[in-house]
C-alpha cells in the first residue's frame, strides 16, 4: 500500500516504482520504526486523537509486530519502504484504527527519527568493539613489553623500539576513535519526532516528552534543520573512515613483519590462507583485506559528502541514499574491528629475529651522538662525526660497537672506553624515559601500573584492561549527561537527597551541607534538571567514600545509576585515589560495577562515625562494599 496514492489518476510505471522503492535498503529500520511509532502513538493520545483503549490496542498490535516480524517476512512484502510496511501490517491487525497512527506524522520527520535511534544503537556496538581492540593490543603490549623490534621512519631502520611500545601507539589511535565516536552519539542526541514534513506538527505534543520516551536526551530545536540533518550520518561515516585509516595502517604494519624479509612475526592458521597453486604459502588475508576495505568506508563518507552537498533546504529524495553506505561503512568497521581483534589474539612473535633486525642497520648511532653531546661536543658536531664513522662502518662491514677504542678515538679524541656501555640495545632503550618513550618503565607506566616493577608489565595488563573498560563507560556516562555538580544545582540535589533520606536509604543532609560539599557532587542531567546525584568524600591520601547516590524515582530503570557510578569511578581515578568504600543496600547493584565486599571492621573510624546520624544505626542492613582503583 502506498501512501500517497490519492493525488494521482495514473499507476507509476513498474520500473520507477523499483527505482523509487528503498524498502530493499531500509528494511533494517524496522524495529526502530516501530519504537517510534509506539511513542508517537503515546503522543497522540496526550493530544486525544487517541482515546485510551484506542492506544492500548495500537500500542499491542505494534508491540506484536515487534516480537514477530523478521527481515524475510518484510523483504517480501512489496511495500515503498519500512513505514509502509509497518503501517500495512498495523492495518492488518487492527484496521481502520492503524489508519489514525500517521495523524501529525510526515515519513520526513518518521525517517529521521529511525535513523538516528538506529545510530544510537550501532554506536554503541562501535564502541564496544573498539574498547575489545584496544584491550586486545594492551594485552599484547604487556606479553611482548621487553620484546625489542627496530623502528622504522620512510620504511629504513631508524631507532630501536620494543612490540610492546609499538602496540600502545594503536591503543592512543583507538582511544581517539573511541572520542571521534562518543562526541558523534552526543550530538545526534536529538530527537526530530513531531517535526512533520517541514513545518513542525500542528498538534500541540510535548516533544520533550516523546524525546525523553524514545531515549533521547533532547528534542530537537527546529523543525527545517530536524528532518533534513544528516550530520550524524557524515560524522559516524567520518568516525569510521579515520578508524579504518588506523586499522589499515596496523595491518600494513603486521602484513610486513610477517613477511619472509622481516620474519618479526607470524600469523595464526585461522586468519590466513593458502595458494591454490603454490603450497609453500601462507597469505595474510585477514589483513590484507582489512587494508583494502578502508576504501569502501572511505567510499560511504564521500558518497554521502557528496549526496549532501548544495541540497535546497528541507527534504528531497537525494537523501534516501544516506543509508546504504552508512550501514555498508558500519558493518564493514564493525567486522573490521573484530578481525582485528582475532589477528592480535593469534600473533605470535619472533623475539630473536626482531632483536637481529634492531641490531643492524646502526640503530645505535644517535647514542653515540648523545654520548658525545654529553662529553661536551654540540650536538650538531656530534651529528657529523658519527656520520663519518657510520660511513666507515658501512665501508668495513661492521658494526659501530665492534670498533675498537683507538678505532674510535681516530673520529674523536673524547671517546673513552664508558662508551660501549651506550651503545647496547637495552641501554638505547633504558634511556627513552620521557613520557611516551619506549622504556620499561615508561610502558609499564602506560600499562596503568606506575608503581610496577618493569621486570613483569605482564601483571599490568589487568588493570589496563579495568581502565579502558572505565573509559567506555566514562564515554557513556557521558551521553547519559553526568557531570560536576554546580551552584544551580544544589536545590534539586536536595530534594532527590531528602526523598531517599526519608526513606532511610542515605544520610539526611541540609542545603548548607550540600552548598558547602558541592564541588563533591557530580549530578546527572536531563533536559536541563537534575535527576541523579551522587559525592566522593575524600578522608585521606587513596580513600573515598562513595555518597548520597540518588536517582529520582521517576528516571528509574533508564542507566543513570550506573552512569554516576561510572563517573565516579573515572573521577577517582583521575584523582588518583586507591580505594573507593560504599554502605548499600542494594549490594547486587554495585557488584554488576566491578565492587567486592568487605568488612565495616576493615573502613576508618571517621566513616563508622557518620553512622550515628542514620536512623537505622541501631538495625543497621547496610553492606559494605570497596573497589580497588589500583
Amino acid at each position: 500500500m502506498a501512501l500517497w496514492g490519492g493525488r494521482f489518476a495514473g499507476a507509476a510505471d513498474q520500473r520507477f516504482k523499483l527505482f523509487n522503492d528503498s524498502l530493499p535498503v531500509d528494511y533494517r529500520l524496522v524495529q526502530q520504526d516501530i519504537t517510534g511509532s509506539i511513542a508517537w502513538a503515546g503522543a497522540l493520545k496526550q493530544v486525544e486523537v487517541l482515546d485510551e483503549q484506542e492506544h492500548s490496542a495500537l500500542v499491542a498490535a505494534l508491540t506484536q509486530l515487534s516480537e514477530t516480524v523478521t527481515d524475510e517476512q518484510v523483504l517480501a512484502s512489496g511495500a515503498e519502504d519500512i513505514h509502509s510496511f509497518v503501517e500495512s501490517a498495523l492495518i492488518e491487525q487492527v484496521g481502520d484504527l492503524g489508519k489514525k497512527l500517521h495523524t501529525g506524522r510526515s515519513r520526513n520527520d518518521q525517517v529521521a527519527t529511525d535513523l538516528k535511534l538506529w545510530c544510537k544503537d550501532q554506536g554503541e556496538a562501535v564502541l564496544a568493539a573498539l574498547v575489545k581492540l584496544q584491550q586486545q593490543l594492551l594485552e599484547l603490549a604487556a606479553k611482548e613489553a621487553q620484546t625489542v623490534l627496530p623502528g622504522y621512519t620512510h620504511l629504513q631502520r631508524a631507532q630501536p623500539v620494543t612490540f610492546g611500545h609499538w602496540c600502545l601507539a594503536y591503543v592512543e589511535m583507538v582511544e581517539r576513535d573511541l572520542t571521534r565516536v562518543r562526541d558523534a552519539l552526543a550530538r545526534l542526541d536529538t530527537c526530530p519526532l513531531g517535526s512533520g514534513a517541514l513545518a513542525g506538527t500542528a498538534y500541540n505534543v510535548d516533544r520533550q516528552l516523546l524525546a525523553q520516551a524514545l531515549g533521547f536526551r533532547q528534542a530537537s530545536n527546529n523543525s527545517l534543520d530536524s528532518v533534513s540533518d544528516r550530520d550524524h550520518v557524515i560524522e559516524l561515516c567520518s568516525a569510521a573512515a579515520t578508524s579504518m585509516m588506523h586499522l589499515s595502517r596496523l595491518a600494513e604494519d603486521l602484513i610486513f613483519y610477517n613477511s619472509g624479509e622481516a620474519g618479526f612475526i607470524e600469523l595464526a592458521d585461522a586468519v590466513t590462507s593458502g595458494s591454490s597453486l603454490m603450497p609453500q604459502k601462507k597469505n595474510p588475508d585477514a589483513l590484507e583485506l582489512i587494508r583494502g576495505k578502508s576504501g569502501r568506508v572511505y567510499g560511504a563518507m564521500v558518497g554521502i559528502l557528496t549526496t549532501m552537498k548544495a541540497l535546497p533546504m528541507a527534504y528531497n529524495k537525494d537523501m534516501q541514499e544516506d543509508k546504504e553506505g552508512l550501514f555498508d561503512a558500519i558493518d564493514t568497521w564493525l567486522m573490521c574491528l573484530d578481525m582485528t581483534a582475532l589477528v592480535l589474539e593469534g600473533v605470535k612473535v619472533n623475539k630473536q629475529r626482531s632483536l637481529a633486525a634492531a641490531q643492524q642497520g646502526y640503530a645505535n648511532a644517535t647514542e653515540l651522538a648523545d654520548y658525545l653531546v654529553s662529553k661536551g661536543m654540540p650536538f650538531r658536531e656530534a651529528h657529523h662525526v658519527v656520520g663519518e664513522v657510520v660511513l666507515a662502518a658501512i665501508s668495513a662491514n661492521k658494526a659501530l660497537e665492534a670498533f675498537t677504542l683507538p678505532e674510535l678515538q681516530a673520529f674523536s679524541a673524547i671517546i673513552g672506553s664508558d662508551v660501549y656501555q651506550h651503545l647496547t640495545i637495552d641501554a638505547t632503550l633504558a634511556k627513552r624515559v620521557a613520557q611516551g618513550g619506549t622504556s620499561l618503565a615508561q610502558i609499564a607506566k602506560a600499562l596503568g601500573k606506575q608503581h610496577q616493577e618493569p621486570s613483569d608489565p605482564a601483571d599490568n595488563v589487568t588493570v589496563a584492561f579495568t581502565q579502558s573498560q572505565e573509559r567506555l563507560n566514562a564515554h557513556k556516562a557521558e551521553l547519559l549527561s553526568v557531570r560536576p555538580a554546580k551552584l544551580s544545582d544544589v536545590d534539586q540535589i536536595k530534594t532527590i537527597n531528602d526523598f531517599w533520606a526519608q526513606k532511610g536509604e542515605t544520610l539526611p543532609r541540609s542545603r548548607d551541607q550540600i552548598l558547602q560539599d558541592v564541588l563533591d557532587f557530580s549530578v546527572a542531567e536531563q533536559d536541563g534538571k537534575v535527576i541523579g546525584c551522587a559525592s566522593l568524600y575524600i578522608y585521606e591520601t587513596g580513600l573515598a567514600e562513595l555518597r548520597s547516590v540518588g536517582i529520582d524515582p521517576r528516571h528509574h530503570s533508564q542507566g543513570q545509576g550506573r552512569a554516576l557510578v561510572d563517573y565516579m569511578l573515572k573521577r577517582a581515578r583521575d584523582l588518583e585515589l586507591e580505594r573507593l568504600i560504599v554502605l548499600t543496600r542494594v549490594p547486587g547493584f554495585f557488584t554488576k560495577l566491578g565492587f567486592s565486599e568487605t568488612s565495616k571492621e576493615t573502613l576508618p573510624e571517621k566513616v563508622m562515625k557518620d553512622c550515628e546520624l542514620c536512623p537505622r544505626k541501631h538495625a543497621c542492613d547496610e553492606e559494605a562494599m570497596e573497589y580497588q582503583l589500583c
